[in-house]
């Protein structure tokens, strides 16, 4: 699956970021630099910070402080355009129980008008093609986060932030994220991953410890 020609000039910066929640700071002077092909992972205990980091990078929450460039430009003076620019994956699957996954993942797909793959194919890669017609709640906890991931693969967005992408994932759907996030690397994808996992990629990988 394509990162998209964006992809190929893609550039990640960050420059000195702060963020406290409540009276306790997370980090500070935080800075970093991802370019196209390559993933940063964020390392650190639980608690430490990462899914805050992950969810400001999102526009779901603030920094106190510093700035992210995106392409050189500040996020800041046009955010909506950041925002089709990247595909969110957080922690829960914010998939509603009561719908299919094609009816889930239609909305994402209106929204990126650059797709190109059909839920069809997309489903047989993660292979949850026979639960399409189920409603969400009658699949495992596995099934619906693979059903999540169907979304990095129908934006194809330039960059991917994706906080704890292995959880509820045996170990052949671990596999497969990190197959799948190779592949967006090789076409020259970013990736920005909070894990507790080890990650083996074929890729570049930079790392910040918070």
């Amino acid at each position: 699956m394509a990162a998209g020609p964006k992809a190929l000039t893609a550039k990640l910066e960050a420059t000195g970021l702060t963020l406290f929640r409540g009276d306790r700071c997370l980090f500070t002077s935080l800075s970093f630099a991802l370019n196209a092909g390559e993933l940063l992972l964020l390392e650190g205990s639980n608690g430490s910070g990462k899914t805050s980091l992950m969810r400001a990078l999102a526009g779901l929450l603030t920094f106190d402080e510093g700035n992210i460039y995106w392409n050189g430009n500040p996020v800041d003076r046009d955010r909506q355009s950041f925002r089709g620019d990247f595909t969110w994956l957080g922690h829960r699957t914010g998939l509603k129980s009561d719908l299919t996954p094609v009816e889930n993942l239609r909305f994402d797909t209106v929204l990126r008008a650059r797709n190109s793959a059909s839920f069809e194919s997309v489903f047989q890669r993660l292979g949850i093609a026979r639960l399409a017609p189920l409603p969400v709640r009658l699949l495992s906890a596995g099934q619906q986060r693979r059903v999540a991931l169907a979304r990095l693969l129908l934006s194809a967005t330039p960059l991917w932030l994706l906080d704890e992408p292995f959880t509820n994932l045996d170990r052949e759907g671990r596999a497969l994220v990190l197959e799948l996030v190779d592949e967006h690397l090789d076409n020259g994808g970013l990736c920005v991953m909070a894990a507790h996992q080890d990650i083996d990629v074929r890729n570049t990988v930079r790392s910040v410890k918070l």
